[in-house]
């Protein structure tokens, strides 16, 4: 997206289903569904990304962005950005994972905890990339193998923070769904739950052979089991750690 359309998409709320310019659909609390079936994009491999930035709070930003607002006029649009990889700053970790349950009743969870990577051309058709613990500009992609969608019953993508890493309210974080055909689906984590822990972001629902993207942006103060209880998914729950980066 280049600069100009992320302003004109800021100037108005008109254009959250989607544009031309944009070639994106934007889902809100006013416009929460899309079906991917009619949009032509049940097929191939879906690629769920999660990327985030790290920001100062905003009266910081404020204080920054006004001393030079004058000369750089632009800077009113750049957010005050902390590198999480930089020594003896900030750290953030946000990780995305996907609760799924097939048609024969098979549930469990894809996500970098307990090194459930999952796998794309065997049940669940689920799998992570990776665990990016920096925030690199790719961040985290969750794939899914459309072409066995009729195996797939229900999927609930969310993310959450891992140990002591700042809250959601710290961060930049969006979801962002590129289907095989058709325009991307964007899920800004944009409301103010200082305190939450996790959030369920997205559902993809086979619905009488259709699939149904919802936004949910469900925010709790728990983390992974406290959505399982929330959308009814009845699996156990154990402590999970991961690895130390060498």
């Amino acid at each position: 997206m280049s600069f100009w359309d992320g302003l004109w998409r800021g100037r108005s709320m008109d254009f959250e289903s989607g544009s031309a310019a944009s070639n994106s659909i934007e889902l809100t609390k006013r416009n929460p569904t899309v079906s991917l079936s009619k949009q032509g994009a049940a097929t191939g491999n879906l690629r769920v990304n999660l990327s985030w930035q790290m920001r100062t709070s905003d009266i910081i930003g404020k204080q920054r962005r006004g001393r030079g607002l004058l000369r750089h006029p632009l800077k009113m649009f750049q957010p005050d950005v902390v590198q999480a990889h930089t020594q003896g700053v900030v750290n953030v970790d946000l990780d995305i994972g996907c609760l799924y349950e097939l048609m024969d009743g098979t549930k469990g969870v894809v996500q970098p905890l307990g090194s459930f990577f999952g796998s794309l051309n065997a049940p669940p058709y689920v799998k992570l990339s990776g665990d990016d613990r920096f925030g690199s500009p790719s961040g985290e992609t969750i794939y899914v193998n459309l072409d066995h969608r009729e195996s797939i019953k229900r999927l609930l993508v969310f993310a959450y923070i891992y140990d002591q890493t700042p809250a959601f309210d710290r961060t930049q974080a969006k979801v962002t769904l590129y289907p095989s055909n058709g325009p991307r689906i964007e899920i800004d984590l944009d409301e103010r739950q200082p305190q939450a822990r996790s959030c369920a972001v997205v559902s993809i629902e086979n619905v009488k052979g259709e699939l149904m993207v919802r936004r949910e942006v469900k925010f709790v103060y728990g983390f992974q089991a406290e959505l399982d209880r929330l959308y009814g998914w009845g699996l156990q729950w154990g402590r999970g750690y991961k690895t130390k980066v060498g």
